[in-house]
């Protein structure tokens, strides 16, 4: 529960201390005496915007501080645990505003974000106020409260964490649909790339060889001369080189078997010789392997043609070409892993939906199921709150208008609405249709009733829920709120000494003039002290009597005569 509410430099307030106990606290006070703010300081505490006119006029920055006992609770323990926090059972959550733009949070001394103060707030308190009543006229929020009710938060949050996980798995399909959709048109290019360069079959270094035969088949007929007159030189004609060299070197063969000396000279010659009978028949050979082949030239042109016109378009060298169509090969196996990527993804998406379908399905049964107790103990409420014939039913619509199938949202498949009829005879309605203010006030009231036994914030706030009310109907809601008292701390802002006479702990909220600076300033309230307060809510600024008697009968009824 909340302890100790500390505001500093908030607004018009300059310093308060709220020291709260356990049951039903009273905040009472003329109107705009800065009850709302602080119950805007609160809100701050649970994670609510801020801005810099929150700022006390003249101040550097703005503090609000709230001490917090538990008993022990597990999913808190584990939540803060989650979040880094040291917790045991005790929180101080601190929260400055400077006029610099800094927001600072502190949970138990730490520095956490903002963020994690407003996934803290709501397990904390649980403020309901006009704004909740509104709330109440949105049929979107029905859903959650009847969960709530029927004990099925934990089935619908495990059912929104698979469709956030269906929704993430259809969006990566959206967002590979849309790449596959635009690769498709690279993978026809791709592969009509591919097959224009496989149809070629060229291999490494093949244009290099296509340019030299091109050479020889385009110069064939000098060629041919060449190496005939060589060859006739050499070695075909009676006074060929080789026949010359064999004589002379014979000769020197002859004078050798004279001078030994001549010996070496003799094997440089005969060494010379072969090598000129050699190349004599290289050419020989070689000119039996020249063409004089128009057609071949051709071909081979033809061949280099197509070759440029590759290495043109992907090379700038063949071999270019060549790792190029590896790269398509490469490109092209992605691509057909990526669709088998979607078609795996699809499978997963069809059997995620059919398990959310049939997990949806099975949690509006028993919604379907917890509905019908819902209208049976919250009609039993209201009847209690003065609505004494009024008829409440919870609407369910199968399909929205215009839908064909079932949708699936991350509720479920269920589409529904409260109804009631607060008059005998009329049909029953929306309630955003025909709820007036007091009766909005009271069906909360019923609701937070029937909750009260199951929720797990310790501390609710009641901000001026008496709107529309007075009366012996005040008095029931004030029995009502002090009956919730047995299972929650109850923090309750109110103008009705019905409602107020069933606290067992009373603070009024003034506004006043402290050197020229307006301050709001809270009091805990004695027991004759609530006895005036309590008459000076029955019968205004001037206060008699009749009104302090009746004050002290109320109080007595309602059990809080002590302000303590």
């Amino acid at each position: 529960m909340l302890v100790q509410l500390n505001i500093h430099d908030f607004a018009i307030i300059r310093h308060l201390e709220l020291s709260l106990r356990e049951g039903l606290n009273i905040l009472s006070g003329e109107t705009g005496a800065g009850k709302s703010i602080i119950i805007n300081a609160i809100n701050l505490i649970l994670g609510g915007r801020s801005s810099l006119d929150l700022i006390r006029s003249g101040s550097g920055e703005a503090v609000v501080e709230a001490f917090f006992e538990f008993p022990e609770n597990r999913e808190l323990r584990e939540h803060l645990k989650g979040q880094g926090i040291a917790f045991d059972r005790e929180l101080l959550i601190k929260r400055s505003i400077s006029r610099e733009g800094r927001n600072k949070v502190f949970l138990n001394g730490a520095m956490v974000t903002l963020q994690m103060l407003s996934g803290l707030g709501p397990r904390l308190i649980s403020i309901s106020g006009q704004h909740e009543h509104q709330m109440l006229l949105n049929p979107e929020n029905h859903l959650g409260l009847l969960d709530d009710f029927s004990g099925l938060t934990g089935d619908r949050d495990s059912l929104h964490q698979m469709y956030r996980s269906y929704q993430t798995l259809m969006e990566e399909m959206e967002t590979m649909k849309k790449e596959i959709g635009r690769q498709e048109e690279k993978k026809e290019l791709a592969r009509f790339q591919m097959q224009e360069i496989e149809q070629v079959a060229m291999v490494p270094g093949e244009d290099k060889q296509l340019l030299e035969e091109k050479k020889r088949l385009q110069h064939a007929e000098e060629l041919l001369e060449i190496v005939t007159h060589g060859y006739q030189v050499l070695y075909e004609s009676n006074d060929s080189v080789v026949s010359s060299l064999g004589r002379c070197t014979r000769q020197i063969g002859k004078a050798a078997q004279i001078d030994r000396d001549l010996t070496r000279i003799e094997d440089v010659l005969n060494g010379i010789q072969a090598g000129l009978e050699d190349a004599s028949f290289a050419l020989r050979d070689y000119r039996k392997r020249i063409e004089i082949d128009p057609a071949r030239l051709e071909q081979v042109a033809e061949r280099l043609d197509t070759l440029n016109r590759l290495k043109r378009k992907y090379g700038p060298e063949l071999e270019d070409v060549l790792r190029f169509k590896d790269e398509l090969v490469s490109q092209m196996s992605q691509m057909d892993i990526r669709g088998q990527r979607f078609s795996d993804l699809e499978g997963a998406a069809q059997r995620l939906e059919k398990d959310l379908r049939q997990k949806a399905i099975a949690l509006s049964a028993e919604r379907k199921k917890g509905a019908d107790l819902f209208k049976e103990v919250l009609e039993k409420e209201l009847h209690r709150l003065h609505m004494d014939r009024t008829e409440f039913q919870v609407n369910f619509q199968e399909n929205l208008p215009g839908e064909e199938k079932i949708r699936i949202g991350p509720d479920g498949i269920d589409h529904m609405e409260f109804m009631i009829s607060p008059n005998p005879g009329e049909a029953l309605k929306p309630l955003s249709k025909i709820a007036s203010g007091g009766e909005l006030s009271r069906i909360m009231l019923a609701i937070k009733s029937i909750l009260a036994r199951t929720g797990s914030v310790e501390t609710i706030i009641f901000d001026e829920v008496d709107a529309g009310i007075s009366g012996a109907t005040a008095e029931v809601v004030g029995k009502k709120i002090k009956a919730l008292a047995d299972y929650h701390q109850i923090l309750c802002i109110t103008h009705l000494p019905q409602i107020a006479s069933q606290g067992g702990t009373h603070f009024t909220v003034k506004k006043e003039v402290v050197s020229d600076r307006t301050e709001v300033s809270i009091r805990f309230l004695e027991s004759e002290e609530r006895v005036h307060e309590i008459a000076k809510l029955l019968g205004g600024s001037k206060i008699t009597h009749q009104a302090v008697a009746h004050a002290e009968d109320m109080l007595r009824k309602g059990g809080s005569r002590e302000g303590t």
